[in-house]
């Protein structure tokens, strides 16, 4: 594995991906913020060696290279999922990737179900600490070691200082953001009430199906992430109403304005 992620790092460089200070991995119908880059270099991911190939509608599947907030960035436009039947090796296989291309710092979006019958939808909630509960691992297996220790420690999976400088500014600039847990469900499928009532019940505030993974090879490199979730539904086991694919896209849409203003001010002050 590591030398597919050499030969890609490799390709990379060669189309001009040549020298980035921050890696954005950008989540469900959240895909604003590229609008916002002053795009160098972007390739789709079926033409990136080694590279998954995202299969979900909504999610556009390119890597782009740019400056934003005069910082040389690389964003995924588009992320891989466990259910989407790809191996947690391959979930993670970017992150490793842009690490190995000189990346210092992550920055992790979402689209989430919300729990905490506090908050509401359209809302965003920083990422404090994860529940992982998906049925794999990107750490487990002897091509794994070859990134870093596999008992990674997680006692502070997301970053304080950037923890820190993202509520520090969400403060200043109005941002209404939430800070609590995030569990990772396998999915695809959403979760029947018992399964909500569980989730809280266990110090869940928000659900969804992916970061995790990629925050947990991220420790391993050593590589410092902080996430946001943009709340898409509530949630609530006593008062549940079926959800629509296209409704949770909408509400992540709207939201993100929020997401956008934020992540650009954190970029600007990293």
């Amino acid at each position: 594995m590591i030398e597919k992620v050499k030969e890609t790092v490799a390709f990379l460089r060669e189309n001009g991906f040549d020298h980035p200070e921050l890696g954005i991995i950008l989540g469900t119908g959240l895909g604003a913020l590229t609008a916002h880059i002053e795009v160098i270099k972007e390739i789709g991911y079926d033409e990136i060696p080694h590279f998954p190939i995202a299969t979900v509608e909504f999610h556009k599947g390119k890597l782009i290279y740019g400056k934003l907030e005069g910082k040389w960035v690389i964003a995924m436009s588009g992320r891989f999922h466990y259910y989407e039947g790809y191996s947690m090796i391959e979930v993670v296989f970017p992150v490793r990737v842009m690490k190995f291309l000189g990346i210092q710092k992550l920055l992790v979006s979402n689209a989430a179900g919300c729990m905490n019958l506090s908050w509401k939808k359209g809302e965003l909630m920083l990422i404090d600490d994860h529940i992982n509960l998906q049925p794999d691992n990107p750490l487990r297996g002897k091509q794994a070691a070859d990134f870093g220790p596999i008992f990674t420690d997680l006692s502070t999976p997301y970053d304080a200082e950037m923890n820190k400088l993202m509520k520090n500014l969400a403060t200043k600039e109005n941002i209404p953001l939430h800070e609590g847990v995030y569990v990772a469900v396998s999915g695809p499928h959403l979760e029947t009430r018992a399964e909500y009532r569980y989730l809280r019940n266990i110090g869940a505030d928000v659900v969804g199906m992916s970061t995790v993974p990629e925050v947990i090879a991220a420790n391993q490199l050593g590589l410092p992430v902080s996430a946001v979730s943009v709340l898409t539904d509530e949630c609530d086991p006593d008062n549940l109403h079926p959800v629509d694919i296209n409704d949770i896209i909408s509400t992540a849409q709207k939201a993100e304005k929020h997401l956008v203003a934020l992540f650009k001010e954190v970029i600007k002050n990293l």
